[in-house]
């Protein structure tokens, strides 16, 4: 039976867990939470499993180290854990320590990935297992997978389709692992650079008008709900974005980037770089400065 030690956090980590918890060549040694916002689900799972649920504020800490060395576990997995792990840490395990990142590595290394994938207007996200070494998301690759993205996904059906993809990956990857029938894939054997992204922060959600109806398309479906959704500012006052369409249209309006050059009880055209794109009642949300799209004028410039 092969011994895991567990850290992670999330939807993620319970959806993985249910898979472990069900295959009688494994068996949990201990579960790592969050530091900051212990994951409740996740300490169900232990009392569950009858092993212990513990966290570190510094995962790399002597103190830490000693008591995770105690468990004795063949194998490390982490699946949505949020500390960077050093060089002791990583060599604990003898069978190695596994990481799940939602993203085609060697590209799409880094942060906010799935958000990063719809701005970036790509076709497919990846999912992929890798074994944990000093580098930011570096290790040798044992399993990757793909899925295509269509025009109907945003950040929330990815979030969906990747929380099962990858408990669904590092599932397998374990079993890879416990039965010895893998291969080691160094990232540089498929790109020698690869490709990071960094975490999205606040201030990144302003639409850029004087881009493409495309482009902003691509924006306001990658930060709507869950997220922080995509901003537009008028008069000093802000307005939120859900959704976005871009309209079969055989006519050309002139104007501004920014500017409303159409306006309906449920809709208003506005004006992009290239053509229009359509905000309608419903996917638009005032904040506390009160902007909402019944306030906006033909003429008005968006910012």
């Amino acid at each position: 039976m092969l011994n895991i030690g567990f850290f992670g956090d999330g939807p993620w980590a319970d959806k993985t867990l249910k898979k472990i918890s069900k295959d009688n060549k494994f068996s949990l040694s201990f579960i790592v939470s969050r530091f900051e916002k212990p994951d409740l689900k996740l300490k169900k799972w232990s009392k569950k499993l009858g092993v212990d649920f513990i966290s570190f504020k510094n995962i790399n800490s002597p103190q830490a180290l000693a008591k995770i060395k105690k468990y004795d576990a063949d194998l490390f997995v982490s699946m949505s854990f949020d500390q960077i792990l050093k060089k002791e840490i990583i060599s604990l395990p003898q069978m190695g320590f596994l990481n799940c990142h939602a993203g085609a590595l060697p590209f799409y290394r880094g942060r906010n990935i799935l958000n990063w994938a719809l701005i970036n207007d790509e076709k497919e996200f990846g999912v992929t297992v890798h074994f944990i070494d000093e580098g930011i998301d570096t290790g040798d690759i044992i399993l990757q997978k793909k899925r295509p993205i269509s025009d109907r996904d945003d950040y929330s059906t990815l979030l969906i389709k990747a929380e099962s993809l990858c408990a669904e990956c590092l599932y397998e990857a374990i079993a890879k692992v416990e039965s010895g029938n893998f291969k080691r894939i160094k990232q540089k054997s498929i790109h020698p650079h690869g490709s990071y992204f960094f975490k999205r922060k606040e201030g990144d959600e302003r639409i850029n008008w004087n881009s493409s109806s495309r482009n902003i398309f691509n924006f306001v479906r990658a930060l709507t709900d869950p997220g922080p959704c995509a901003q537009t500012f008028h008069n000093k006052k802000k307005l939120k974005l859900r959704k976005v369409k871009i309209p079969k249209i055989s006519n050309v309006y002139l104007g501004k980037p920014g500017e409303v050059v159409l306006k309906r009880s449920k809709y208003v055209f506005i004006k992009t770089e290239d053509s229009v794109i359509k905000l309608s009642l419903e996917d638009s949300l005032s904040t506390k400065n009160q902007l909402s799209l019944q306030s906006l004028n033909l003429g008005d410039l968006l910012k």
